[in-house]
């Protein structure tokens, strides 16, 4: 199991202030990138390596994936 000790937790800017489905992120540990269910901060998280959450990330600046 993955230490997630120290990971701070943040949401999209873009996510309002409404309540809604909301993914958290925590891209301060060491080689890994958490992300989280907003609603269920005590849930399963997903990690994947900086590589993979770079590549995500881009992908859906430039439209390659879309909501």
């Amino acid at each position: 199991m993955t230490d997630l000790t120290g990971a701070r937790w943040r949401k999209s800017t873009r996510s309002g202030g409404n309540g809604g489905d909301c993914v958290e992120v925590a891209d301060n540990l060491p080689g890994i990138v958490a992300l989280r269910d907003s609603k269920d901060p005590t849930g399963p998280v997903l990690t994947i390596g900086p590589t993979g959450w770079a590549a995500f990330v881009t992908a859906v600046k430039t439209g390659t994936i879309t909501r």
